[in-house]
């Protein structure tokens, strides 16, 4: 993955998910999949518009994306921390307004 193109701001990548590993049979009849044991690859799985889509990965690329899902954490927390210092400092304001203006 190792390139900064789009979705790869200064900070780094930054994406929405959950790193699972996806467990499949091909349609070889004669593979081990077919007597139980699956083919695994790490993947993604995110929703867009509502729907579950899959990203399939390469081992290489679980580190990078595991931080990328990391750092989405960190901001979504961080914007959830200011939204509810900010509905705090709303309702002082009008607790302010309604006390002041009796």
């Amino acid at each position: 993955m190792g390139k900064k193109g789009k979705g790869g701001e200064k900070d780094g990548l930054m994406v929405r998910g959950t790193l699972y590993t996806f467990r499949r049979r091909c349609g070889n009849r004669n593979c081990r999949c077919h007597k139980g044991e699956l083919h695994e690859s790490p993947a993604l799985a995110y929703s867009v518009g509502g729907r579950m889509r899959i990203l399939t990965l390469k081992p290489e690329d679980v580190p990078e994306v595991a931080e990328a899902l990391s750092r989405y954490k960190e901001e979504r927390d961080a914007l959830e921390a200011r939204a509810l210092a900010g509905i705090e400092t709303l309702r002082a304001m009008l607790a302010e307004r309604r006390g002041g203006g009796r």
